[in-house]
């Protein structure tokens, strides 16, 4: 994977940060990501993200559910095993009716965490390196990605001017990898902006 550099602004308090994510994308700079111990109401409208498309995986894995359950019994009560229940025709769509509900259900719970975690990056293997260890506690950390056309200087000096606690850069993998954490910090440079 790519090493990238990240300049990381570390933030107090949330009202600041809202301000400075929009100060920051007003002035042209990209943001890697937003890392906050809450969420943030109207925060990913102002980091300029796109709305969800959880939801129309969540519908597409409902009519799989329910293709599935509605193929799978009129397979069996029709073609492979046909039996007469009570009299009822052998194509009995309310008799269905509960089976395919709850595969319905089914199906789109489990694709939408599946889906979600995938997006997220979220699994028991899946290691992502941490830019602040605090990230999740009591600070909000803005991660700003740097080009070739970025003064890491000039944007430190502006985080700071915008309201940043503590500012610092970060060499770190763009990705994630499969992995475990390591309990020992691997290097002086990276102790020192952990524990910054």
């Amino acid at each position: 994977m790519a090493i990238k550099r990240f300049v990381v602004g570390s933030f107090d308090d949330e009202a600041v940060l809202f301000t400075a994510v929009k100060k920051v994308r007003t002035a042209g700079y990209q943001i890697h990501d937003v890392y906050t111990p809450m969420p943030i109401h109207g925060l990913d409208h102002a980091m300029g993200l796109r709305e969800t498309s959880l939801h129309t995986a969540g519908f597409i894995y409902g009519i799989t559910g329910t293709t599935t359950a509605l193929t799978g019994i009129s397979y069996a009560l029709i073609y492979d095993w046909p039996l007469n229940f009570g009299g009822k025709p052998h194509f009995a769509l309310p008799a269905w009716i509960p089976i395919t509900f709850e595969l319905t259900v089914l199906f789109s719970a489990v694709g939408m965490v599946l889906t979600f975690c995938y997006l997220c990056q979220m699994a028991p293997f899946v290691r992502k390196h941490h830019f602040s260890l605090r990230a999740t506690d009591d600070l909000f950390v803005m991660v700003i990605e740097c080009t070739s056309k970025t003064n890491e200087v000039d944007l430190q000096s502006f985080l700071k001017s915008i309201g940043a606690a503590d500012v610092h850069t970060q060499n770190a993998e763009t990705g994630w990898w499969l992995g475990s954490y390591s309990k020992n910090i691997p290097s002086v440079d990276n102790a020192k902006t952990i524990l910054a």
